[in-house]
């Protein structure tokens, strides 16, 4: 069953995570836990300045090589017919964010992220390393097990819900 789009984008949104999935230019998959924000038809996440095992990583080679990518939000329960997931697909860039002046996007951008992560008050966002990678999405798509999935689903967005880590 699947949601209409107006509700898989509010619950999209509303996620935590999302796990984003890029292509190695072998081919093969890659996927990462992934921070974002959501503006409509783009989604945003920051390469943030926490420490890192590198700094050429794996999703920004992807990204140059092959900007299409999907995100990936979802629920499990050991009730299956509360299951559910929801997808956007879309076409990455990969943009630098200037430790000043800021584009009017990329302002809006870094803003979103920290109003939904405070985190982002502790982790600087900007510097010589930071990026925004920005995903226009190009397709949607949702699907829930049943009723109680949907029930499941809208109960993950109520205000002050209890979510699981």
């Amino acid at each position: 069953m699947t949601l209409d789009r107006g509700a898989a984008l509010a619950r999209f949104t509303s996620a935590s995570v999302a796990s984003l999935g890029t292509t190695r230019e072998s081919g093969s998959p890659h996927v990462v836990p992934i921070t974002f924000a959501v503006d409509g038809e783009t989604i945003h996440s920051m390469v943030d300045q926490k420490p890192k095992s590198t700094t050429a990583l794996q999703r920004l080679a992807n990204i140059a090589a092959r900007p299409e990518v999907s995100l990936l939000v979802d629920h499990y329960e050991d009730d299956w017919t509360r299951l559910w997931w929801l997808r956007a697909d879309g076409a990455a860039e990969i943009r630098r964010a200037p430790t000043e002046g800021c584009g009017a996007e990329e302002a809006a951008a870094l803003t979103a992220l920290r109003r939904k992560y405070p985190q982002y008050e502790r982790v600087e966002l900007l510097g010589p390393d930071a990026l925004l990678v920005r995903i226009a999405v190009t397709a949607q798509r949702s699907w829930c097990a049943s009723e109680e999935g949907s029930a499941a689903l809208l109960a993950y967005l109520s205000p002050g819900a209890v979510r699981d880590p």
